[in-house]
């Protein structure tokens, strides 16, 4: 034989190679083909195999092909080939032979090359048999492995269905499964109907293909001749085997789907909990009835579907409540603010939609500020939305009654601890005066707030923060640092929740860089702004809730009275005592007192030291504008001490009972008051009129 290609002609690669050891034992011969002469010989059962008599047959390979067709022939001659080239020490296949009687029939055969020192092929050993019988129960295998494979697939269908159901959240979830090119129809079905129980009726939810939906049943009653209304009357499924049957069975129906080319269908109960949520039911344009093994699927999908479907309508039951909740909670309306423009948003979580304890708040306070308040509390449930109202308003409240930043953050840190709740939550207290742009911030947990300069420039404003609320409570950590920062004309407070920075695979710094640049490159106007970045959130989606407030200052067309500032100050603490410098000169500068910031500064300075050295507790410092005749400062530091101050000679180094004396010196009048437990020092300096 000669190498004259490869037949077309091949077995599936599931078929096997070499012979069943039993059958092999039935006609079958062997052969020895002495390949330096060309001699092919074979003994009288391989004579037998090719049903050749002997004297048919001459010893030359190429006389076979009397028997072997020529396909055949190429296919077997090019096997035979490549073994020899590659190094192989056997080759095996099936071949067909064509007997005398012109019938045809497999043959398998079996080669041995055997090679010389060289590696040359100089001989080939092997067997020749029969193996029409033997494919046969190949092939009948073959053909109930396809079956089992068929059960397989169908098996993983409902596998792979309830997987995608586990996660579905809303009824319209449930419905995407259901309709995915990858979920009902690898069963054969051309459609699918679903519907709902409601009030002793079945709304229509789902129905496909597009154009199938038949008039008159988008809403039907259950007592009406329909196979769902059937199904869940009778809590049992229904499997329609053949047009007529459809037909005979529901003469309302089945005019208006023999466009479908319906040839059965099956219909489920969706039963959760012993009763009746539903139905499903699946058309088909190919098939005629249904075995025990597609019945025992199709009914299990069925109770895989309901009971997502329960838990689908749970969720939503649950998630109207928590939005109510929630948006009885955040604030309707946000209040107009002289000197300010704001804008303030909100975004639930994309990731099931779940209502979180995120929120926002502006407070107006006297003397021309404002409290902006964002937070978050942990979790994504009605509780958290509840929590989040309740620390809304204690945060308003202890705001509103004029203690500092400092106290605030720390009476609500103590609230959420005493409250029965194992939740915490992070949160930001920015108290702006928009007469000086001084703006008291403090920070529990939280990330820190950006500035925007009008030339669209952001950073990001670093602030020293304590323990999320609730936490500094346990811990007995309530001392919260007091940043200060000057926000100047037509710069822009931004304050957000996490869920604006954090992106997968991205840590903290990254996403508030990338937030920082998004910024700088965005609309002047706040409110532009703040759709902006809500909308890059609602793009990026993400499963964290977003909060967002905005406060732009403006500068007010005449000056206005009133300005107040404090600050607390704890003994030992020369961080507090240093912003208290910062937010006093700031302020001197920002109510056109520049001129006498050194004096102003030295005196809070003196009245600041003695109530720290003099008492056992810590100072407030308090600065306000004072409208009258005359514009004047006022400088107040109260303690918790009710001794009062003496004025002294100074001591032999020059430096102990000069405090007094300076305070005389500098300012224009002073005094003490006493308050309740304790006593306020008090001093004014008159301003020069505003331009």
């Amino acid at each position: 034989m000669v190498d004259r290609g490869a037949s077309a002609l091949s077995l599936p690669d599931d078929w096997p190679a070499h012979p069943d050891p039993i059958l092999a034992l039935n006609h079958m011969g062997t052969f020895d083909w002495d390949l330096d002469n060309g001699v092919f010989h074979m003994d009288a059962q391989a004579h037998e195999v090719f049903d050749l008599r002997p004297d048919e047959y001459d010893g030359n390979p190429a006389t076979l092909a009397v028997r072997v067709p020529p396909p055949e022939g190429y296919r077997l001659d090019g096997l035979v080939s490549r073994a020899m080239k590659d190094g192989s020490e056997n080759y095996g296949t099936y071949f067909r032979i064509r007997c005398r009687d012109g019938t045809m029939r497999w043959t398998h055969t079996q080669g041995y090359i055997r090679r010389d020192e060289t590696g040359r092929p100089r001989r080939i050993v092997g067997i020749v048999r029969e193996a029409t019988e033997e494919l046969a129960e190949i092939e009948q295998r073959r053909e109930q492995a396809a079956d089992d494979e068929a059960r397989r697939q169908q098996t993983s269908v409902v596998q792979l269905t309830t997987a995608a159901l586990a996660h579905a959240r809303t009824i319209q979830d449930v419905i995407d499964v259901l309709k995915d090119t990858h979920g009902l129809t690898h069963l054969g079905a051309t459609s699918l109907v679903m519907g709902l129980v409601e009030a002793g009726r079945i709304r229509l939810v789902a129905e496909g293909p597009s154009g199938s939906f038949v008039p008159g049943t988008l809403i039907t009653r259950i007592d009406e001749q329909y196979p769902m209304s059937e199904v869940v009357r009778t809590l049992s499924p229904r499997f329609i085997e053949s047009p007529e049957e459809f037909e005979d069975s529901y003469p309302i129906l089945w005019p208006h789907i023999t466009d479908l080319h319906i040839t059965s269908a099956a219909y489920m109960p969706l039963i959760a909990q012993a009763r009746p949520i539903g139905a499903i039911g699946l058309l088909y344009n190919d098939r005629r009835g249904f075995t025990t093994d597609e019945r025992n699927v199709l009914v299990a999908l069925g109770s895989s579907i309901a009971q997502s479907l329960q838990r689908a309508m749970f969720y939503e039951q649950e998630k109207d409540l928590a939005s109510g909740l929630q948006q009885a909670m955040l604030p309707r309306t946000i209040p107009s603010v002289p000197g300010a423009d704001v804008a303030v948003r909100y975004r639930s979580a994309s990731l099931g939609r779940d209502i979180g304890g995120d929120w926002y708040d502006l407070i107006p306070l006297p003397g021309g500020r404002v409290g902006a308040v964002i937070g978050d509390v942990q979790g994504h449930d009605t509780h958290a939305a509840a929590v989040m109202g309740q620390l809304r308003i204690v945060l308003r409240a202890y705001a509103a009654e004029g203690h500092t930043p400092a106290t605030v953050m720390a009476r609500a840190s103590v609230f959420l601890h005493e409250l029965d709740t194992d939740r915490f939550a992070t949160c930001l207290y920015a108290e702006a005066d928009l007469s000086t742009g001084v703006v008291q911030v403090v920070r529990a947990g939280h990330i820190d707030p950006l500035v925007r300069e009008p030339g669209g420039a952001c950073r990001r404003v670093s602030v020293e923060g304590g323990l999320p609320l609730g936490l500094s409570a346990e811990f007995g950590q309530l001392e919260y640092p007091v940043g200060t920062i000057e926000l100047d004309a037509d710069h822009t407070l931004l304050l957000c929740t996490d869920g604006l920075v954090e992106q997968p695979g991205t840590d903290l710094d990254d996403g508030m860089q990338t937030l920082t640049a998004l910024i700088a490159t965005g609309p002047k106007d706040v409110r532009d702004l703040a759709d902006r970045l809500i909308d890059v959130a609602e793009e990026r989606g993400g499963d964290d809730d977003v909060a967002l407030l905005l406060l732009r200052r403006r500068v007010l067309d005449a000056p206005q009275p009133g300005g107040r500032l404090q600050q607390h100050v704890a003994p030992g603490d020369p961080e507090a005592l240093t912003a208290a410098r910062h937010m006093i000169r700031a302020a001197v500068r920002a109510w056109g007192a520049a001129e006498r910031t050194d004096e102003i500064e030295l005196v809070a300075d003196e009245l600041i030291t003695n109530a720290l050295m003099h008492t056992e507790g810590s100072a407030v410092v308090t600065l306000r504008v004072l409208a009258g005749s005359e514009r004047r400062l006022r400088v107040e530091v109260e303690d918790s001490s009710s001794a009062l101050p003496r004025r002294r000679e100074a001591g032999e180094s020059g430096v102990s009972g000069r405090g007094l004396l300076l305070v005389d010196l500098l300012t224009d009048v002073w005094g003490v008051e006493a308050r309740g437990g304790g006593k306020a020092v008090w001093c004014e300096f008159v301003l020069p009129e505003r331009p």
